[in-house]
């Protein structure tokens, strides 16, 4: 979303002007703070949810989770009373594009956490979205105008080193947290230059994602598995559930993400890898001298690359 500042506003050196949200007034800012840490809040739980699911195919749960988020997202448009704006995105063929696009993003990251919670690799996953903040820091540079400081490109050599520690020292390339990372990063940089509503937005990606679950939970579910499970009410109750715990944190996201910088976005994101962080040790997995390598590294490095884009540029005084 590359807009103008708004009159009145800070000035805001010309290499950040490209890629930061326009400076709105202090409710929204506040609005967009509460809507992003609410967001990553509900994220950092979502294993639990997955986890009382049980046996269920990622897939199956993939499919369920799109198609209850397409009516909780339509009912949630039409209580804002956005429904005529709903309507007039299908007269945009370049944002419909736009969204299909996100909808593939937003779909790969879905399907690679909802594998990796189901086969108990939540540690794996909360990796991943620590990472994440330096791949959005990286698209705002490559595609939002951002310069990196001498800081932060020592500080993603430090990070690279932790995924090379993982690789060589634990045995495995941690393509899980790297495929979490990159995706969502990607979802977040096209929402981020999407000139639409949240609620809207969503919706439309929830509509572009449900015909292919609808095919794949009509025709082509694995041998013996059942659309709804064992069929109990309180099980159907939890597949439905997906389509709010989707909508709602992803909604609240897309709101924090047109009102707040997309630095500040990516500072936030640490809420959820470290509330999945601490479920994964809960729940027994492995965690070695390895392990803590690794993260203590990934740490280290994310740390120093927000602390550095903290600091005031020459360019910011000099105006």
């Amino acid at each position: 979303m590359v807009e103008k500042l708004s009159s009145g506003g800070p000035v805001t050196p010309p290499d950040e002007r490209a890629y930061l949200a326009p400076m709105p007034k202090d409710a929204e800012i506040r609005s967009g703070l509460f809507a992003a840490m609410a967001a990553y809040g509900l994220w950092g739980f979502l294993p639990l949810y997955f986890q009382l699911l049980g046996d269920t195919p990622p897939l199956v749960i993939l499919a369920h989770r799109i198609l209850w988020s397409a009516p909780t997202a339509l009912i949630l448009v039409a209580a804002a009373g956005k429904w005529s704006a709903f309507v007039g995105v299908f007269r945009q063929p370049r944002l419909l594009f736009t969204l299909l696009i996100s909808s593939i993003a937003i779909a790969a990251n879905w399907t690679i956490y909802i594998w990796a919670v189901t086969n108990h690799r939540v540690l794996e996953g909360s990796l991943g979205y620590y990472i994440n903040p330096l791949f959005v820091f990286l698209f705002a540079a490559m595609f939002f105008g951002e310069r990196f400081r001498p800081l932060q490109i020592v500080a993603v050599g430090i990070a690279a080193l932790g995924v090379l520690n993982q690789t060589l020292v634990v045995g495995q390339f941690p393509w899980v947290s790297m495929s979490l990372a990159i995706s969502f990063a990607i979802y977040g940089a096209i929402r981020k230059t999407t000139q639409v509503d949240s609620r809207i937005g969503f919706g439309l990606e929830a509509l572009w994602l449900s015909p292919i679950a609808l095919l794949y939970l009509a025709f082509f579910l694995p041998a013996g598995v059942q659309v709804f499970g064992s069929g109990e009410p309180g099980f159907i109750g939890l597949l439905m559930l997906a389509g709010p715990l989707t909508a709602l944190p992803l909604i609240l996201f897309a709101m924090g993400a047109r009102r707040l910088k997309l630095s500040t976005i990516g500072i936030l994101q640490y809420i959820a890898p470290s509330v999945q962080f601490m479920i994964a040790l809960a729940m027994g997995e492995p965690f070695t001298t390895g392990h803590a390598v690794t993260f203590a590294l990934i740490w280290a490095g994310v740390l120093l690359f927000t602390l550095a884009g903290r600091q005031p540029r020459v360019a910011a005084t000099a105006d």
